[in-house]
């Protein structure tokens, strides 16, 4: 039988990919772990492997193509002993394994999809595998939580076509008792119907449907304006269209949903950094050089940051958390992203366990992800996950500015310049070196006073560098 190949996911985020270039041809035979394809994500640019063996029966996504769907059919693998020529003539008849959108507007994978996921398992649609990329891990459970309607059962979901979403033995058994599913209650995750849920219907366990509530009058919704419409206020040949691409409109939406879902708080401090700038040249004086004559390594004022950040959060560990609707992760280390500009947007590499790594590797580390990010060659596991980050413009003379929440983090550091400013110290003035920050928090995972203890621990490691460096 022939194996469909599948566009694959290779970032929790991915929705569409391009299919840069592909390494194996019509009749070449592979076998698993084979790279046979180039796939540019809205992060990065993946190799990707073969999970079975066989020979390419037929390409059907030719290499240059662009905004591919996950799970769409991009290829079929003949088995072995099987004839190529048949598998080719097959695909075209072949259904293209595809996932739904799910809650929010994602495509997931196919374990997020029972009943869709049986539907390619029987049709030999296989993804590709992500060379180095990790499988997504499963969300958390928590217990329900206590108060008023929290046993009550979910309404049922339906898609944007009016289908019931229920689980495939609950629709069989809802055939078999001949129950309309449209009229079942689902007590599973986001209102799914299972087993359960038939067996209380069959039973008259089912609670008779209550009378619909009377429509409520609510004020008209001013929508976005088109495309089409903000066009029409500029004078035609003014302008160029220069289309999204998906790095940039995973960004787009990605800032929409933290703005819209997050309720962020800001906090603001000034740090005095002229011992930590004496620091710097102290210890980048003092590096080891190579053969070659060079330093071992050159801190900057933002590997400094990144550790104080880092030891702030093992201080206040109430702080290192990530907020879930069952409950609060409190993560034992602190794993800290950082903002790097890329060729059209940002992408946040995350340096891991960074409360136990000394400056010097802190400092290599963010070199080599800055250059492998402006080529897209992060691996997903590299930017994936984190549970604070920092965001410094200071390179670019901006004074101080908001960061915007990159979820699953409860907490953003935004770093401003450094600059000379009159300060008054013990009733005189003096000039000192400020860099001014600012603090965005998730204020359901991070209140004000629990914001202002981190910072509070945060500006001492600055104050003092020294204790970060023992």
């Amino acid at each position: 039988m022939p194996i469909n190949i599948l566009m694959p996911a290779l970032s929790p985020t991915m929705e569409k990919g391009n299919l840069a270039k592909w390494l194996k041809k019509e009749g070449e035979n592979v076998k698993p772990g084979d790279v046979i394809a180039e796939i540019e994500t809205d992060k990065a640019t993946m190799e990707v492997e073969a999970v079975d063996e066989g020979t390419i029966a037929k390409i059907l996504v030719p290499e240059g193509t662009t905004d591919v769907p996950v799970n769409q059919l991009i290829a079929v693998l003949a088995g072995e002993g099987e004839d190529p020529t048949a598998a080719a003539a097959s695909a075209a008849s072949a259904p293209q394994a595809r996932i739904p959108l799910q809650q929010g507007g994602e495509a997931g994978p196919a374990s997020t999809a029972p009943e869709h996921a049986g539907a390619a398992r029987d049709s030999g649609a296989v993804p590709l595998a992500g060379a180095g990329a990790q499988s997504r891990a499963a969300a958390p459970s928590f217990p329900p939580q206590g108060g008023p309607g929290a046993h009550a059962p979910p309404a049922p979901r339906r898609n944007g076509g009016g289908r019931q979403f229920a689980s495939p033995l609950a629709r069989r058994l809802a055939k078999e008792a001949g129950i309309e599913l449209a009229h079942v209650p689902g007590s599973g995750p986001h209102g799914r119907i299972v087993a359960r849920d038939i067996e209380a219907a069959r039973t008259g366990a089912m609670r008779a449907p209550t009378a619909p509530a009377p429509p409520v009058r609510t004020a008209p919704v001013s929508l976005p304006a088109s495309d089409q419409q903000i066009a029409s206020l500029f004078e035609p040949g003014t302008y160029d269209v220069v289309p999204h691409d998906n790095i940039r409109k995973i960004i787009a939406r990605r800032l929409v949903e933290a703005k819209q879902t997050i309720p962020h708080f800001y906090l603001s401090i000034d740090c005095v950094i002229d011992r930590l700038l004496a620091a710097r040249e102290e210890v980048n004086a003092a590096a080891p050089k190579n053969e070659d004559g060079k330093p071992g390594y050159k801190l900057s004022v933002n590997d400094f940051v990144i550790k104080a950040l880092a030891m702030a959060l093992q201080k206040v560990p109430e702080a290192n958390v990530t907020w879930t609707e069952g409950g609060m992760l409190k993560h034992k280390h602190s794993d800290i992203g950082v903002a790097v500009a890329i060729p059209g947007g940002l992408i946040t590499p995350v340096v891991r366990r960074a409360e136990q790594k000394p400056l010097s590797a802190i400092s290599h580390e963010m070199k080599d992800f800055a250059a492998r990010a402006r080529v897209r060659k992060l691996l997903p596991h590299e930017y994936q996950g984190g549970s604070s980050a920092v965001s410094n413009l200071g390179m670019y003379g901006i004074k101080d500015f908001a960061a915007v929440i990159n979820p699953p983090h409860a907490t953003i550091l935004a770093v401003g310049a450094g600059e000379q400013r009159p300060i008054v110290r013990d009733g005189e003035v003096a000039v000192a070196t400020i860099m001014s920050c600012t603090l965005s928090t998730d204020h359901r995972a991070v209140d004000g006073a629990l914001g202002a203890e981190l910072f509070a621990a945060f500006k001492r490691f600055i104050d003092n560098p020294v204790e970060m460096l023992v």
